[in-house]
């Protein structure tokens, strides 16, 4: 699943009958969730957050850029906050599934479209920037709104998309891909904000003033004060008091948690409060973070305690909360702290009870079906590994298999977490091709613009559950080295995750099959159609071989 987050800022504040247009448009477009809306008075500027799909997370930029640019008239915008335009600022940030590259195409690809359809000077910045000087906004920004007709004199300041002319309503736009921002406190049993200040000065990516022998602060030839490097990247940091409770806090923001994670972070901080005689209580997390980031800090903290990481994310999310204090200031709520949680439909089948969904599918609608089924059955075949792993790591008489368990149980979580996104998946498929089918049909523009549309969701139909039969592919294999190196009192339940990752692959294969006949392109149909044969086939011979060793270790 590919997820990117989209932060706007406008240059209204103030106006609820605007941002409430704006809004409109972003909820309009399938797929995205507006997470949050923060307004400012004082700045005359509001914060828009959301997230979803990339393309449609593209679409609901372009027509919220679009609505700013018809409601706000900038010749007459005052406020605190620097600006320099309707729509300040766009950045892009990937948040699951999609890489800083693939985000980069996307913000150029969005700056072309405003800069063309709109009329609005677009200016790279960040990662997308054209040339190093415009990677920093404030850089890009300089002289803000009232310096800009001055500008679009200047060659040196022609646009990177858009007309190279002043657009004195709209102004200019920033727009580009950055990593997420983790804004991130750490609690100390202190109110002595300078000892808070003084770890902050150590871990912050910019350092602390560097000093002499006599220890007066060093200057460089101009007269600025000379920094030592922190020990962080991408970390900025400052130590405050906080009024509301009654401490010190170390205030952060992370600007790309895969270089510096916040668990690591804490960790060093840990560390240096100690030695001052400080204690952490815990820590704060401000706003939301990707699932990646919290999830990484749980497994960071089963391997400190030389404990299994391969248990569901939703307790590796609770070792995380716990290890790091997030909920010492107030209540961490994981469905709203936690992006993919705070996005995802309220409605899935796999939210069902076990009763519940059978119920569903044992009535009279044809969806969910056998698709959805095939999937539930891998993912408990990669539930079944993951549990016959985890009983070994660890166990007396297993040593010699302790360190070789652990990925496989990690592998089989993640398996088993692909397995039941298919079987929301497969319906939702499903359900797309009933829409396709009820498109209208009366002219020839429609019956052509119908047909194209069935084909296509003919084939995602399709090639749902041929995912499906390549994540059975995975159960079995995993199934086979568990069965192998694992407990052997558990051992027939690695023999029943072979043969239930059997039977789901054989069951996606009917699925895979039955809507063959409606596809016209032959080469797909023959290139999916022996794939799917060659992989029936091998995961066949590996849970047939499976079940054969563990009968023998049965008997």
């Amino acid at each position: 699943m590919k997820l990117i987050e989209c932060v706007p800022n406008f240059s209204e504040g103030r106006d609820h009958g605007i941002l409430d247009q704006i809004a409109a448009q972003i909820k309009a477009v399938k797929n995205v969730s507006l997470l949050d809306v923060d307004p400012g008075a004082d700045t005359n500027r509001t914060v828009f957050t959301f997230v979803g799909e990339p393309n449609s997370v593209i679409e609901a930029a372009f027509l919220a850029i679009k609505k700013a640019a018809e409601l706000i008239d900038m010749s007459k915008h005052h406020g605190a906050h620097p600006r320099m335009g309707a729509t300040d600022v766009c950045p892009l940030i990937p948040v699951a599934g999609i890489s800083m590259e693939e985000c980069v195409e996307l913000s150029k690809r969005l700056a072309k479209r405003v800069g063309e359809e709109l009329n609005i000077p677009i200016y790279l910045y960040e990662n997308s920037a054209s040339k190093p000087e415009r990677a920093n906004l404030a850089d890009v920004r300089k002289g803000e709104y009232e310096a800009l007709s001055e500008k679009m004199k200047d060659e040196y300041w022609r646009p990177d998309f858009g007309p190279f002319a002043f657009n004195e309503k709209a102004g200019a736009t920033a727009i580009g891909a950055r990593e997420f921002l983790i804004a991130y406190n750490i609690n100390l049993n202190t109110r002595d904000k300078k000892k808070a200040t003084q770890i902050a000065n150590i871990i912050r990516e910019k350092g602390k003033a560097k000093r002499d022998e006599q220890g007066k602060i060093v200057k460089d030839a101009k007269g600025e004060t000379v920094f030592e490097p922190g020990l962080f990247q991408n970390c900025k940091a400052v130590g405050w008091y906080i009024d509301e409770y009654n401490r010190a806090q170390i205030s952060m923001n992370l600007t790309n948690y895969k270089i510096t994670p916040a668990h690591i972070v804490l960790d060093k901080v840990r560390e240096l409060a100690n030695e001052i005689g400080v204690i952490v209580t815990g820590s704060e997390l401000v706003g939301l973070i990707p699932k990646e980031a919290i999830i990484m800090a749980g497994k960071h903290y089963l391997k400190k305690l030389d404990e299994s990481a391969g248990m569901p994310e939703k307790m590796l999310i609770e070792t995380a909360v716990q290890s790091m204090g997030l909920a010492e200031l107030s209540p961490f709520d994981i469905e709203k702290k936690v992006i993919e949680y705070a996005i995802q439909p309220k409605d899935r089948l796999v939210d069902l009870t076990i009763e519940g969904f059978c119920d569903v599918l044992s009535i009279d609608v044809p969806a969910p079906g056998g698709g959805s089924a095939a999937a539930l059955c891998l993912a408990l075949s990669a539930s079944l590994t993951s549990m016959v792993a985890n009983l070994t790591i660890n166990k007396k008489g297993y040593e010699d298999s302790w360190e070789p368990a652990k990925p496989i149980a990690e592998d089989a979580q993640n398996v088993k977490i692909n397995a039941l996104r298919a079987i929301d998946e497969d319906t939702e498929a499903f359900n797309d091709l009933m829409a396709a089918m009820g498109l209208p049909k009366g002219t020839e523009a429609e019956k052509k613009a119908r047909h194209q549309a069935m084909q296509d969701a003919t084939k995602n139909a399709i090639m749902i559950p041929f995912k499906t039969i390549e994540i059975a592919l995975e159960c079995v294999r995993l199934a086979e080295k568990i069965s192998k190196i694992g407990n052997k009192n558990a051992v027939s339940d690695a023999g029943v995750g072979a043969i239930t990752a059997n039977a789901g692959a054989k069951a996606a294969y009917l699925n895979v099959k039955i809507n063959m006949a409606e596809v016209e392109d032959e080469a797909f149909k023959k290139d999916i159609c022996k794939r799917s044969e060659d992989l029936i086939n091998e995961i066949d011979a590996l849970a047939c071989n499976v079940e054969k060793e563990v009968r023998k270790l049965l008997v």
